[in-house]
């Protein structure tokens, strides 16, 4: 006789989600997306591209987060089903489903509460990411596009729309560097908790046989800033230089010049776009990514908050977040927060959640210190 009781969990679930609603607000998500609906179905719109596409993206973004409350808030309920349809009629597929719904159950509700606890500033932000190649050679390079691909699959997994501007391919295998944007609610506030030195010990393929090798990569996480919020930089400011987007192994990609480096020349910053197919495109994205950069660093000078920015991150010994280790054991690692797992296979594969939980949850007691 099957006798299924998660009455508590469901209770301590429930109250849970009761807290995640109001912290984040869910009658003023219906009044916003209501507000932009009908900004949206104005039927002059798309005379002003720019405001239609920031009218629409928000859309989008508050549509999703009041789905994520609603659908969460549905499979609740219908857990409660699946545990009485067990046990009124002893239902061993019911009762399995029910085990594996309370845990999926658990972990959204962990991922929506973790939403609440991001409250900085850029926190609501699209997040602009760049991997960059560090110590290591060629292991460091694989490493790199490694990270890249695992990033890229987390944002899949969790419907956020990514999009590569810009790769630089090393000679031998890998990448050198990678800038993409996460466009998505909350996606620089979740990761950029995901900023510092990512440290790889495996048996290289590259190298001797039998011989292990660590390797280093680079992540810096900036938040996307609004158009208003742009800066003017003069254009004495800034260096820019054209040239041919190419693929791996320095292949073309494309028969005209139309990638772009933009430099400023006061702070060094530098920004690479070949994402799109046109110069002009690839200018826009990469001055709206320097503006980004330049603003946080303004903010930074004047209110001195350096944990919000990406920082200085030397991809090497000593400063490194995270360790990869996939020889001779295998174990994922976060030296911050002290959160591991023992499948780098799943983590490489796009799930981080737990690590990304994990690091909110230490930075927001480590503010609080």
């Amino acid at each position: 006789m099957i006798a299924l009781d998660f009455s508590e969990q469901i209770a301590a679930l429930r109250a849970t989600f009761e807290d995640i609603r109001a912290v984040i607000g869910q009658d003023r998500l219906v009044a916003e997306i209501a507000e932009l609906s009908e900004q949206a179905s104005a039927p002059d719109l798309w005379d002003d591209t720019e405001n239609a596409q920031k009218v629409t993206s928000a859309l989008s973004h508050r549509q999703s987060e009041l789905e994520k409350l609603e659908t969460t808030e549905a499979r609740l309920d219908d857990l409660e089903v699946l545990v009485e349809m067990a046990n009124d009629g002893d239902d061993q597929e019911s009762a399995d489903e029910a085990q594996a719904e309370l845990k999926a159950l658990q972990k959204m509700m962990d991922v929506l509460e973790v939403q609440t606890l991001l409250d900085g500033e850029y926190d609501p932000r699209p997040a602009v990411i760049t991997i960059r190649a560090g110590a290591g050679g060629v292991d460091a390079a694989d490493f790199a596009e490694m990270l890249l691909r695992m990033y890229l699959r987390y944002a899949e997994k969790h419907g956020m729309s990514a999009t590569v501007m810009d790769t630089s391919y090393a000679e031998e295998a890998g990448i050198k560097s990678a800038t993409f944007e996460i466009d998505a609610p909350y996606a620089f506030g979740t990761l950029s908790v995901e900023a510092g030195t990512h440290r790889l010990v495996r048996m290289s393929p590259f190298g001797a046989a039998g011989k292990r090798q660590t390797s280093f990569a680079a992540v810096e996480v900036i938040p996307l800033m609004e158009e208003t919020e742009s800066i003017d930089i003069p254009e004495n400011d800034i260096r820019v230089d054209v040239f041919r987007s190419s693929g791996p192994g320095g292949q073309s990609v494309n028969t005209t010049d139309s990638a772009v480096r933009l430099t400023h020349i006061p702070t060094g910053t530098v920004v690479s776009m070949q994402n799109e197919k046109s110069q002009i495109q690839n200018r826009a994205a990469a001055m709206r990514v320097l503006q980004s950069r330049l603003l946080l660093l303004q903010k930074e000078a004047e209110n001195a908050k350096k944990k919000e920015l990406a920082g200085n991150i030397t991809a090497s010994w000593g400063d490194q977040i995270r360790s990869y280790v996939l020889a001779p054991y295998q174990m994922v690692k976060d030296l911050r927060s002290e959160h591991e797992v023992n499948n780098p296979s799943n983590v490489f594969d796009g799930d981080l959640d737990g690590f990304i939980s994990a690091g909110i949850r230490w930075r927001k007691r480590d503010d609080q210190d």
